[in-house]
């Protein structure tokens, strides 16, 4: 089963933004040679703890410090853009990292009201309407030449960068189906409807001229290191994060703490377990145990790992327990 790191870029506590960038591409360096096949950044915008807000830019600077494995979105954010413009940059990106980059797309703005309006976007609502109508409109900019069709994205056009449907709910399942594209669904923080979204997908698929059967990849929360403890602890620091989103309080990744409840209510706590629920924590024995189950499950036909780690060698050394792991399935 190939195996992916989908990355925010994220800033901890004590760091910077600029030391945060290097953090990504030393981590991208690393997980080409432990085996990841893909290495995905995603939009969000207004975090303080998120520097992967340029996207685009993002991954022209993983690319160019990796050789072979694949760099992309997870994703592009489409009702922040305008499809032509996504198609003259990911276009740019495949003229100069050749047929290594991935265009994942959302439906999400990925960002609050205020910086909506400061892209200059409609509603979330508004935009939403037109998602479907702007993929294919993407779609079509990055396919072969036209006779006769303006405007043409150059760069863009002929690339045929690949598209990938991102989705937290059956929306997207279905519009990746009906447009016969892969699928990735946002389990590491919304699995409410990874069961349906899946078996909705699979169902309803309709091949296409670039796929021929359903291709479904979920993405799964990791932390793992020496001890279950030691796993645990690793994870207070996404749970605190988690949380203070939520709550309408974005900052810096925190530290790890020893005792969670110490320091969320449990009303919260609970609510951010349910969101973290597709997660494998603590030792290789616990995380081979759990990634096997949610392999087993759900049937992916890709995983895609994530994980919120305030240290960066803490983060490298959980990122390369799980391709240990993963390369054994």
């Amino acid at each position: 089963m190939r195996y992916s790191v989908l990355d925010l870029a994220p800033v901890p506590e004590g760091t910077t933004t600029a030391q945060a960038l290097k953090n990504s591409a030393d981590l991208a360096r690393h997980a080409e040679s432990w085996g990841y096949h893909r290495f995905w950044l995603a939009e969000h915008h207004n975090m303080p703890g998120i520097a992967s807000a340029a996207t685009a830019v993002m991954i022209g600077h993983i690319a160019q410090a990796t050789a072979t494995m694949r760099i992309g979105a997870g994703g592009i954010m489409l009702p922040n853009h305008a499809p032509y413009m996504v198609a003259e940059a990911f276009g740019t990106l495949a003229e100069l990292h050749g047929p290594r980059i991935d265009l994942g797309l959302g439906r999400a703005p990925g960002t609050d009201m205020a910086a909506m309006r400061a892209m200059r976007r409609g509603l979330a609502s508004e935009s939403g309407d037109r998602f479907a109508q702007d993929v294919q409109e993407l779609i079509a900019f990055l396919g072969p030449r036209t006779e006769g069709a303006q405007p043409r994205a150059i760069p863009g056009e002929g690339t045929h960068v690949p598209v990938w449907m991102l989705g937290s709910s059956l929306y997207g399942a279905q519009l990746a189906a009906m447009l016969g594209l892969p699928y990735a669904f946002a389990s590491h923080f919304a699995p409410a409807a990874l069961e349906q979204a899946l078996e909705v997908y699979r169902r309803q698929f309709r091949p296409s001229a670039t796929l021929e059967r359903p291709h479904a990849m979920m993405a799964i929360n990791v932390f793992a290191a020496g001890t279950d403890a030691e796993g645990e602890r690793l994870r207070t620091t996404m749970q605190q994060a988690f949380a203070r989103l939520r709550l309408g309080m974005p900052g810096k990744l925190p530290a790890p703490v020893d005792d969670i409840s110490q320091h969320l209510s449990p009303e919260v706590l609970m609510g951010v377990n349910e969101a973290l629920t597709i997660s494998a924590t603590g030792s290789t024995d616990t995380v081979r145990a759990e990634l096997s189950h949610l392999t087993e499950r759900f049937q992916p036909d890709e995983v895609i790992l994530t994980g919120q780690i305030h240290d960066h060698s803490a983060r490298l050394r959980s990122f390369e327990i799980a391709a240990e792991i993963l390369a054994e399935v």
